[in-house]
């Protein structure tokens, strides 16, 4: 399991330090949620963060657009440093035309599904994704409760994509609690917030999470 730790979680004073710890603790990439507001309730952080901190990072910047138009912003969050850019199905931009524009520069492409968006919406875009993210909470906010009862779209996801090489991201409340049964069911890479930010031994929290 590769593990992405959502920086939504670290001391926005202390970035620069939070994305040094994160790799000490030996995460694979950071996750960087960008929402605008608009798309969901809630409004972070945009280009200028994300370029001022890939200075200090030489991890993998995984980056999850949830707002309204991604398509306009792709080539500015390529710019700032941007190596995967996942964007979501509900958006109103051009899901194909989104996906190659990722793709035309050089990045990797991945489409994201809400709580509520059926399996059936993201299968005329598996094979040109390079990586699916299942929301097991609703978009906006960390610290909300994880939703078991997305398991069986992860399960149908990961089925769809055997044998097509591709990732398959979970986001949302992920914890020791949880990290088995998401990997029972096909996911391999895992983001989680506090659960890393704030346990007392993040590395361990970190390499239980590779275990799987």
């Amino acid at each position: 399991m590769l593990v992405s730790p959502s920086m939504l979680s670290a001391d926005f004073a202390e970035l620069k330090n939070e994305c040094k710890r994160m790799k000490e603790c030996g995460c694979d990439w950071l996750h960087l949620d960008v929402i605008d507001g608009v798309f969901a309730p809630n409004i972070t952080f945009g280009v200028p963060v994300v370029k001022s901190i890939r200075s200090h990072s030489d991890l993998v910047f995984d980056l999850h657009l949830m707002i309204k138009d991604p398509l306009k912003y792709i080539e500015r969050f390529a710019a700032a440093g941007a190596d995967f850019i996942t964007f979501h199905l509900e958006c109103d931009s051009d899901i194909e035309q989104t996906i190659d524009k990722i793709h035309s520069l050089g990045l990797k492409a991945g489409v994201a599904l809400k709580p509520k968006t059926p399996v059936e919406a993201v299968i005329p875009f598996i094979d040109k994704a390079d990586m699916i993210l299942v929301m097991t909470v609703e978009p906006g906010f960390s610290g909300q409760s994880f939703m078991a009862d997305m398991m069986p779209k992860l399960k149908k996801i990961s089925e769809l994509c055997q044998g097509k090489n591709k990732l398959i991201q979970v986001d949302g409340g992920i914890s020791e609690k949880n990290i088995a049964l998401v990997a029972e069911n096909g996911a391999n890479v895992a983001v989680s917030g506090s659960t890393i930010f704030c346990a007392e031994d993040p590395k361990a929290v970190v390499e239980f999470f590779h275990s799987f």
